[in-house]
């Protein structure tokens, strides 16, 4: 009986050895330390986020997850465009575990080029198909809208453009504005691209050339329509309700002009969320992206002051926004904006 008993002992200690053996191996070959998981399926550790999100609102995030679950964030703040490049040349050695943007076409570039992992199935149910890519390898969690600023003494409301297409004809030279060198105006013209096609866009490009003021920055824009010094121009919609909230000297004289029709200005930016297949801690990772994308993450969009949607967990917008079914903005799969074909063609049209 003591020999049978020792036989046993033996061959348990040799299965579980070759089972750790075997999970040590897995874990190795995937890139994937889940060490930084507790015994209880918590996230723990520590995570590094490339963020391309406004400071203030990631931050938000980051406390709120870490008040949450302990998981300590370390915070690389950068533009969309910088961060993406970046993360495509670190490559396999990113020490990045998320990478959050403003606009979608920065997470296309990064998932071209093979580097994030799958999102979890339990947070892309949190957000609605319209709001993220179709592959499930990043997901949307926040939403902006394109709109027309406009100067209330210089347009009333049967001379506003009824399409971004209009703002290429001879009559808007001069009397319109956008910042073409930003991340945000080139995700506008990426969907322009995929919705109309690149002979469509070429030849807006052309007449935006010919008619447009350009500046930096969409705030200089709606400082400038505000002033008077051009009729109206494009931004997205939160720049003008944030100011709104402030002081309103930058606004006071605008109103916001919506294309709807599902119009190429009636563009909804999705902001996204993507977890790095190098991640060192992918269980933290993917519990912060889930976090951002869950019902008290996406309250931090509905009452603070980023003025931006929310798209997951059925949370609705701030009720100052215009709601995301009334824009009626066309449909664009956000994995398969361009954004290296939009620089191209922004730059064979003289506007970067």
């Amino acid at each position: 009986m003591a020999r049978t008993w020792k036989r046993m002992v033996g061959a348990a200690f040799l299965a579980s050895t070759l089972v750790g053996i075997t999970a040590c191996s897995s874990d190795s070959d995937s890139g994937t330390d889940t060490s930084n998981t507790a015994a209880s399926g918590a996230p723990s550790g520590a995570i590094t986020v490339y963020n391309a999100q406004h400071e203030s609102l990631t931050q938000e995030w980051v406390d709120g997850f870490t008040a949450e679950t302990g998981v300590e964030v370390t915070l690389r703040n950068g533009s969309d465009t910088e961060l993406a490049n970046q993360i495509v040349a670190e490559g396999k050695s990113s020490p990045a575990d998320v990478f959050l943007t403003e606009n979608s076409p920065a997470m296309a570039l990064v998932e071209n080029a093979g580097q994030f992992a799958d999102v979890d199935a339990a947070t892309l149910e949190q957000v609605p198909t319209r709001f993220r890519p179709s592959t499930g390898k990043w997901t949307g969690i926040a939403a902006r809208s394109t709109v027309f600023v406009y100067n209330k003494d210089k347009l009333t409301a049967d001379q506003l453009p009824t399409s971004l297409l209009d703002l290429q004809n001879p009559e808007w030279k001069g009397r319109w504005g956008a910042s073409p060198s930003g991340a945000d105006f080139q995700a506008i013209v990426s969907a322009l691209l995929e919705l109309k096609g690149e002979d469509a866009t070429q030849q807006w490009l052309a007449g935006m050339k010919e008619n447009a003021v350009p500046y930096k920055g969409n705030s200089t824009v709606m400082k400038a329509v505000n002033a008077g010094e051009i009729d109206g121009g494009i931004i997205y919609q939160y720049y003008w309700f944030g100011d709104q909230a402030k002081t309103g000297e930058n606004s006071k004289n605008t109103e916001l002009h919506y294309f709807e029709n599902e119009d190429p200005g009636a563009f909804v930016s999705i902001s996204g969320g993507g977890v790095l297949q190098s991640s060192k801690n992918s269980a933290a990772a993917q519990a912060f992206l889930k976090y951002i994308t869950g019902k008290a993450g996406q309250e931090i969009l509905q009452t603070g002051t980023s003025f931006e949607y929310p798209v997951g967990s059925g949370v609705t917008a701030n009720p100052k926004l215009v709601p995301l079914a009334d824009l009626q903005a066309p449909v664009v799969d956000p994995s398969k904006l361009n954004s290296k074909k939009v620089t191209q063609l922004m730059t064979d049209a003289g506007l970067i």
